[in-house]
């Protein structure tokens, strides 16, 4: 059996300064800057989660909502949803905050999946992740769904394997 660990073990609240040289001649925060400080955050939950070095293995959709500007603060919250043998999939809320002006917004939402790797590069068991809260469990019941969409998008599964989508669909 293997070793259980709850979500909330993993949680991660990183904090970040926009400056000059993060943002583009508009004054926003570049995307692919945004995208660093987003792959920080998710791999140190997912180490967190399963005591292990972590790769990133794939991103989901990361649209901006709303513009982060020169001098906002950043927060970034990351969260393990689900694990499967080797892999985990990371939940991750940024915030934009004014300070001045004391206006915060939400500006992006993504899932990050990470493998956890032993020292040679190989992937390795990780701890089963355990939802409690009410917002946990919906998450994690959305995992195994946006997992087969993954794999059938990255060729690693056939659409007709997809038991979870095809249940979404209520496709036989």
């Amino acid at each position: 059996m293997r070793k259980q660990k709850p979500v909330k073990d993993s949680f991660v609240n990183m904090t970040e300064l926009v400056l000059p040289n993060d943002t583009n001649t508009l004054n926003n925060l570049m995307g692919g800057r945004m995208m660093h400080l987003m792959d920080i955050a998710a791999a140190i939950s997912a180490q967190k989660h399963s005591n292990r070095i972590v790769v990133t293995a794939s991103v989901d959709n990361v649209s901006f909502s709303a513009g982060i500007r020169l001098g906002n603060v950043v927060t970034l919250q990351a969260q393990v949803t689900r694990s499967f043998s080797s892999s985990m999939e990371v939940h991750i809320d940024v915030w934009a905050e004014d300070i001045p002006t004391g206006t915060k917004v939400k500006s992006n939402e993504a899932f990050f999946t990470f493998v956890a790797v032993d020292q040679s590069g190989r992937p390795i068991d990780v701890p089963e992740a355990v939802a409690e809260t009410e917002e946990e469990i919906r998450l994690y019941d959305g995992a195994l769904r946006r997992r087969q969409l993954r794999l059938v998008l990255g060729g690693r599964m056939k659409p007709e394997e997809a038991s979870e989508l095809k249940a979404l669909f209520d496709l036989d």
